[in-house]
């Protein structure tokens, strides 16, 4: 990090802590010895959605929110847990350094973690993503359900 006083390019972390999901850094010059502060944060590389109808568009969070509290609907999952999902998503991904995903794999990270939550809100949220035409796929997932 170079020194905004003297240009000098070594400087050294005296403090470090975390605010507001960043990272906040004391650093002191070595060569003039003044002090300044930064703030860090973490890049999530820009995610494309390759959409069912092959349309493309950017992944937005709040859409996934959106569609999960419809699942959720009356049922006891905290907008805690919603946001821990959509967190799995873009991490699991920003992670992998992936930058164009299918709806369908967004679809299937949200229904296993919506499996460890609630049935109702997974079956819920499976009819929408899998398209359920007819009362047999209802009966399939939740036979798998019961299954384990």
């Amino acid at each position: 990090m170079k020194c905004p006083f003297c240009g000098f390019d070594d400087t050294k972390v005296v403090d470090s802590r975390p605010v507001d999901g960043k990272k906040r850094r004391r650093r002191e010059c070595t060569n003039c010895g003044k002090r300044f502060t930064t703030y860090e944060s973490v890049e999530m590389p820009v995610l494309l959605v390759l959409k069912k109808d092959d349309s493309i568009e950017l992944f937005d969070r709040n859409k996934l929110i959106k569609g999960l509290s419809t699942a959720v609907k009356k049922r006891p999952v905290s907008a805690e847990d919603l946001n821990r999902i959509v967190d799995t998503v873009e991490s699991y991904y920003a992670n992998t350094m992936q930058t164009q995903i299918t709806s369908a794999e967004i679809g299937d990270i949200v229904l296993r973690e919506l499996k460890k939550i609630d049935q109702v809100a997974y079956v819920r949220f499976a009819s929408v993503n899998k398209d359920f035409n007819d009362v047999e796929s209802f009966i399939n997932v939740i036979s798998e359900l019961k299954k384990g």
